[in-house]
């Protein structure tokens, strides 16, 4: 009988060791193919604006991989790649009066700025994966297609919230020490 018992703690301590270290290696591979950067900025506006910081990294991730500098061909600038003419809407909205195109570099107010926008669309939208779609095709597009059935139209915007949405739980979980709300 003690055999059976010694038997059965040291399975089910080897099974518990096994599963420690495919959830250890699992997120050093989510840690080393998605980065993290700017988390307290991230983490930061997450609180301020009621989100999850998880869903602004993933955010950040798929718009500009954490470049601040990046910049899209249509012209949208920074971590969330945000168009000047909606900063500039978003900074006077939020009691900005002094915008410059430049300051979408900035990573603290490219995502306060994209922060903001994000809530605004769950806001309005009521739904992520619609407000994610907004993000990525515009509301007049989102508008249109609830219009007509609901669902979202172009294959890019849907692969785009599909990404998003898988990655703010890679986020999740690989840096939820990091993403955490305080």
């Amino acid at each position: 009988m003690r055999f059976v018992i010694a038997s059965a703690v040291a399975v089910l301590g080897i099974a518990a060791i096994a599963a420690w270290a495919v959830d250890s290696e699992s997120d050093w591979f989510d840690r080393t193919r998605y980065p993290l950067e700017y988390e307290h900025i991230l983490r930061a506006h997450g609180e301020n604006y009621g989100l999850d910081p998880a869903l602004l990294a993933a955010v950040v991730y798929v718009e500009s991989r954490f470049d601040p500098n990046a910049e899209s061909e249509a012209g949208a600038l920074g971590l969330m790649q945000l168009l000047p003419d909606t900063a500039r809407g978003i900074a006077v909205r939020t009691g900005g009066d002094r915008f410059v195109v430049a300051d979408l570099r900035d990573p603290e107010i490219n995502v306060r700025y994209g922060a903001w926008y994000l809530e605004h669309l769950l806001s309005r939208y009521d739904d992520t994966r619609l407000a994610l779609a907004a993000y990525h095709a515009g509301q007049g597009n989102v508008d249109d297609w609830l219009r007509s059935g609901g669902t979202i139209e172009f294959p890019e915007t849907r692969d785009y919230v599909d990404e998003v949405t898988r990655l703010r739980d890679v986020y999740a979980d690989a840096y939820s020490t990091e993403l955490r709300l305080r």
